[in-house]
């Protein structure tokens, strides 16, 4: 194998779904981790056994919106992210790390507040606690004129993003990699 990825792409399906995923940031050497239907605690329970064999030199990671979903309290997604980020740690010390907000979707609309809430939650433990962590707020520019997530980055099932959607994240990733 030639092929020698720079850039981890973890999380939920979100991540999984990014079939654009290679062209979009083929300058990073990217492979997607992304499994269906993972909580961020899925994603820090998994972290070793999925990263094994990888030296990047970045990762990027979506998880959290399955965990509000499930029934979780934004607290507890904010200890998952506490735990991915140890675990992050110990394999790979202080590479960077990008953490994409928990996006607004209009199937878990009903959850906004706490969406927001559990945002709010790991965007202050990465401004304190986590130097090589970086957040990228998708949450605001997935939003339309009325606050309300753009229904044209959906497909069908108003909780999955359509190209436009992918197009939006890839565009807010470039920018956070400070990418051309």
């Amino acid at each position: 194998m030639n092929y020698k990825p720079d850039t981890l792409f973890y999380g939920s399906s979100s991540i999984r779904q990014w079939t654009s995923l290679a062209s979009d940031f083929k300058n990073l050497q990217p492979v997607n981790l992304g499994f269906g239907g993972s909580t961020l605690a899925a994603c820090a329970w998994f972290f070793n056994r999925v990263t094994d064999g990888y030296q990047p030199d970045r990762i990027i990671v979506y998880a959290g919106d399955n965990d509000l979903a499930d029934g979780r309290h934004p607290q507890e997604v904010a200890i998952s992210f506490e735990y991915l980020a140890k675990r992050v740690k110990e394999r790979y010390s202080q590479i960077p790390c990008y953490f994409v907000s928990l996006k607004p979707s209009i199937a878990r609309w009903g959850l906004v507040e706490q969406f927001k809430y559990t945002n709010e939650l790991i965007a202050a433990d990465i401004k304190n606690n986590h130097q090589n962590w970086h957040w990228v707020d998708i949450f605001t520019p997935m939003l339309n004129n009325d606050g309300k997530p753009d229904p044209g980055l959906f497909i069908a099932d108003g909780l999955h993003l359509n190209e436009k959607g992918y197009q939006l994240w890839s565009s807010i990733l470039h920018n956070a990699l400070n990418l051309k």
